[in-house]
């Protein structure tokens, strides 16, 4: 049997030779067909003494070829157990063959292998298959459930933060923690409490959905008072955390008409001035670091006024040339007297809504990319009431607000300057001691301005000053109420991983009053804020 194989081989190497000789098959060149001795000899279809013997002889008849010599010819067999004559031996036209069979089969592997990823591909796609999509540091986990993407991401700080006051007489309407004469110490989180954000999308009918639920816990004890989640904690035992469920919003839109919003999110009006704030991944100004609440002040209060989470129907349009128009109008919010003593007037009837808008041109070219924006809000506070309003006068005001701002990023260094004024807005947040006793609306306006450098890849040091004055209404004269809120601060952010940066801060904080009245406090805060 074994030498009938052996014929029948050495026949079909003869027949094949003779078809090269009448040029049916054309010799290989001899990149390819060192190609498929490569390729043979990684199948394990030929020996390494094998695949350096046929190399070396077709080499030499390439050579040979080249030389002009002339092509070689079959001439016959030599008896059974002859050999084929001319410059290929029968062992050679037996591998040659081989070789073309196996090449052949490899190709037809391949074919079957293509098509076999082909349909292995479509399957994936399959609305019935459920996949996780490649994972973004920073942007959350995304699972793709047919038509349905869900995506899961969040944050986690916390800092040891020590607070000493530089002593001083209290301001109403202040921020410092300096007159309070006692140092303090606590593990608290920074100007972000923990976050846990889900996110459902979806393509219908040519529209973009998609809903968000946000969940804000602290690590601190809760102590709910007026400001809900951000009242001071409660640092006694058997406490608990408090959720601060920020955002639950739908969105419905696309590329071509722009996007509809309705829930409850950040507003639009000092809401870039928070996100590109530094102390925003920090602690900056602590408020109350005796008793912390969900989150510290970070530079709220010390160059801007709180945007807030506000129930909202907004619109974003497209983005055209890098300029984009948002504009919304907003559940009303409630003057308040936040410096107390009666100083400012309150309010709780509104047949209004509050409305705000956006203009923003984002822009990259040349190494540069930034940011320039400028907003407005406006609301009619009506029914205020105040020690020097009367009962029957039916006092109302039109709050008014705007601001501009810009961010740029060269290189390793980024700059953002704020600047925002108001009439009725207040100071630190909206609508806090906008308003005097009397009913009269009271200017103010802030500003900050921050840089940042990168010394090294994962180094970044951080720089920046702000400031927010309230302005007296006319007619006013209040030494007690604060003036001027401000603060210098400085961080340093090391990236230790793509999930996780360690920070060490300094912050200076101080009030000052329309009187004599002032004080300041320092803070230095370390820790640690992870997203995923």
């Amino acid at each position: 049997m074994r030498e009938q194989r052996f014929w029948k081989r050495v026949k079909g190497a003869v027949t094949l030779m003779t078809m090269v000789t009448a040029g049916a098959i054309q010799p290989a060149h001899a990149d390819d067909f060192t190609d498929l001795l490569e390729l043979l000899k990684a199948k394990g279809s030929l020996t390494r003494t094998e695949y350096n013997g046929l190399l070396a002889k077709h080499m030499r008849h390439v050579r040979e070829a080249d030389a002009g010599a002339p092509r070689p010819r079959v001439a016959a067999l030599r008896g059974r157990h002859g050999a084929v004559a001319g410059m290929a031996s029968a062992p050679d036209v037996i591998a040659l063959a081989q070789a073309q069979q196996a090449a052949s089969s490899a190709a037809r592997s391949a074919r079957e292998a293509r098509q076999a990823a082909l349909s292995a591909r479509s399957d994936v796609a399959s609305d019935s298959v459920v996949r996780v999509l490649k994972y973004t540091p920073g942007k959350g986990v995304t699972v793709q459930a047919g038509e349905i993407g869900i995506n899961v991401s969040g944050f986690v700080n916390g800092f040891y933060t020590f607070n000493s006051p530089d002593g001083g007489l209290p301001v109403a309407g202040g921020l410092s923690t300096g007159s309070s004469g006692f140092d303090s110490s606590s593990v608290r989180n920074g100007l972000l409490p923990a976050g846990l954000i889900l996110k459902l999308t979806t393509h219908q009918e040519g529209l973009d959905l998609a809903a968000v639920f946000g969940m804000y816990p602290g690590i601190n004890n809760a102590d709910v008072g007026a400001f809900n989640a951000n009242s001071g904690g409660s640092p006694v035992g058997l406490g608990t955390s408090g959720l601060d469920f920020r955002q639950v919003y739908m969105t419905v839109g696309n590329d071509r008409i722009g996007t509809f919003k309705a829930g409850r999110d950040l507003a639009l009006f000092g809401s870039d001035a928070i996100l590109d704030d530094a102390t925003l991944l920090s602690v900056g100004s602590t408020g109350s670091n005796a008793n912390p609440a969900n989150t510290s002040l970070g530079r709220i209060g010390y160059g801007y006024v709180y945007a807030d989470w506000i129930p909202q129907i907004s619109y974003a349009s497209p983005k055209m040339g890098g300029v984009q128009v948002s504009v919304g109008v907003m559940t009303p919010l409630d003057e308040v007297n936040y410096a107390g003593k009666g100083l400012s007037a309150v309010s709780d009837q509104h047949s209004s809504p509050m409305v705000q808008g956006k203009v923003t041109y984002d822009y990259a070219g040349h190494g540069l990319t930034g940011r320039i924006w400028a907003s407005f809000l406006v609301q009619h506070q009506q029914h205020l009431t105040g020690a020097g309003i009367a009962a029957d006068a039916k006092r109302s005001v039109m709050a008014e607000a705007g601001e501009v701002g810009a961010k740029l990023d060269y290189g390793p260094a980024e700059g953002v300057v704020y600047y925002y004024r108001a009439s009725g807005l207040g100071t630190t947040g909206l609508f806090f001691d906008g308003v005097d006793a009397a009913g009269r609306k009271r200017d103010s306006e802030g500003y900050y301005v921050q840089g940042s450098y990168k010394v090294l890849p994962r180094l970044k040091l951080v720089g920046s000053y702000g400031v927010s004055n309230l302005y007296q209404a006319p007619g006013e004269d209040n030494a007690m109420l604060v003036r001027r809120n401000e603060s210098e601060v400085g961080a340093a952010f090391y990236n230790l991983t793509d999930w996780i940066s360690l920070v060490a801060e300094y912050a200076h904080s101080r009030s000052i009053s329309h009187g004599p009245n002032r004080n300041g406090d320092n803070t230095v805060s370390g820790g640690a804020v992870l997203f995923f």
